[in-house]
């Protein structure tokens, strides 16, 4: 079983897109576990509402606790999963209809893989990915954190809780140092709405020639936290 672990802060409206498009999945073996991170929007309503009208209620949890960020609401998901496998997916992200089952297939025919990832849309634009390559995971930011992870293969510390920026890349480098590799599936699998968490997305031409810029400057002290801690720099 697959469980889909989707931390929600104030994008309710989202959230409904997001959980419409895992509902029309090919592959049904899954569980959906919301942790609704302080919300301001009704949020709790707005799910509540949506619910009465599912079929399989039993796939769903909801749970709603005090903001504490994305990371402390992804790892009290994964305390509440029962799956093999944990896909821990964006509120504002809407999956194609075959992308579990894709994405599972993929992994499984690897082995030695511990994740599987994909291409993705941000609104309109493409972001490719490519193959899994150790230099290039170390270098910077690559794999989007909607990618499909063997249960037992997750870390044991988590999500760092102290990582506010590029919390993803910083997962990929933990299970790196702990041997575990991922494996590239060359298709579009899901689109992201444009306001989430890559609403701030720049040309790469920005981080080389416009380090002025406040956006530019935080995400380069995000990339430095990240190098010290895994010893990068």
């Amino acid at each position: 079983m697959i469980s889909l672990i989707i931390p929600v802060y104030n994008q309710a409206q989202k959230l409904i897109k997001t959980l419409a498009s895992i509902a029309a999945q090919t592959y049904q073996d899954y569980e959906v576990i919301i942790i609704n991170d302080g919300s301001r929007d009704q949020v709790d309503l707005v799910f509540s509402n949506y619910y009465k009208k599912l079929a399989a209620e039993n796939k769903y949890l909801f749970i709603s606790q005090t903001n504490q960020g994305a990371p402390a609401a992804r790892n009290r998901g994964e305390r509440e999963a029962r799956g093999e496998y944990l896909f821990f997916c964006d509120a504002d992200a809407v999956l194609k209809p075959e992308a579990l089952e894709i994405i599972l297939d993929a992994l499984n025919r690897q082995p030695q893989a511990s994740y599987a990832y994909s291409s993705f849309n941000w609104g309109r634009k493409l972001f490719k990915v490519g193959d899994f390559n150790p230099d290039k995971l170390k270098a910077g930011p690559c794999i989007h954190t909607m990618a499909l992870i063997k249960r037992v293969d997750f870390p044991v510390e988590g999500w760092d809780v102290n990582i506010k920026k590029l919390q993803d890349w910083d997962l990929w480098l933990t299970m790196l140092e702990q041997g575990r590799v991922g494996v590239w599936i060359p298709q579009v699998l899901f689109t992201v709405a444009p306001g989430g968490t890559i609403s701030s997305w720049l040309p790469r031409f920005a981080y080389k020639f416009l380090p002025f810029l406040k956006q530019v400057r935080k995400y380069n002290e995000a990339v430095k936290i990240i190098k010290a801690k895994h010893g990068l720099i």
